[in-house]
């Protein structure tokens, strides 16, 4: 593959419409209708890195991990998004899934387990997967081998419980 073949493109964040059918999700968590999209979808807090103010955003869930409580989400605008440049700069946060707030912390996670992650996900929605690597700008030809490689190129962040971190990170700095 070529330099151009593996870099992906800068996807356009939405504007009109689409940006109102992005945003729509996030009066129905605010209303307590969030267990209607079940576990697929959760509402991020953050905070504006330059503005301080409060910022909500409706991501997919990745993948669950119910023995660590955690999500794992991707940033399918790529690192340069407004909610993934503003956990980078303040990581602890609250999540709400379904009608269940959490307090996490955002952990990055390096490209070697997007490559892990992403076939896990093709193979569950395989049509979203294929969306999302066009999107994207990333080749993929349905074979594990081309998700994984794409995984790499999408930033990937595991939401972990407060719960999560304090019994395995007590004590470390």
């Amino acid at each position: 593959m070529t330099h151009r073949e593996t870099t992906p493109r800068r996807p356009q964040l939405p504007s009109g419409w689409r940006r109102l059918a992005a945003r729509l999700p996030i009066p129905l968590f605010r209303a307590g209708l969030g267990s209607l999209f079940g576990k697929r979808l959760l509402l991020l807090h953050h905070v504006g890195r330059v503005s301080g103010v409060d910022r909500m955003v409706v991501l997919e869930v990745v993948s669950y991990d119910p023995t660590r409580t955690s999500w794992t989400v991707a940033s399918g605008f790529g690192p340069k998004s407004d909610w993934y440049q503003n956990l980078r700069a303040q990581p602890k946060t609250l999540i709400r899934v379904g009608n269940r707030p959490y307090a996490v912390t955002a952990r990055f996670l390096p490209s070697e387990e997007g490559a892990e992650i992403m076939p896990g996900y093709a193979h569950r929605h395989p049509r979203t997967a294929r969306r999302l690597c066009a999107y994207m700008g990333l080749p993929v030809d349905g074979s594990e081998a081309s998700y994984r490689e794409a995984g790499r190129a999408v930033p990937f962040v595991r939401l972990d419980t407060a719960v999560e971190h304090h019994q395995h990170g007590r004590g470390q700095a």
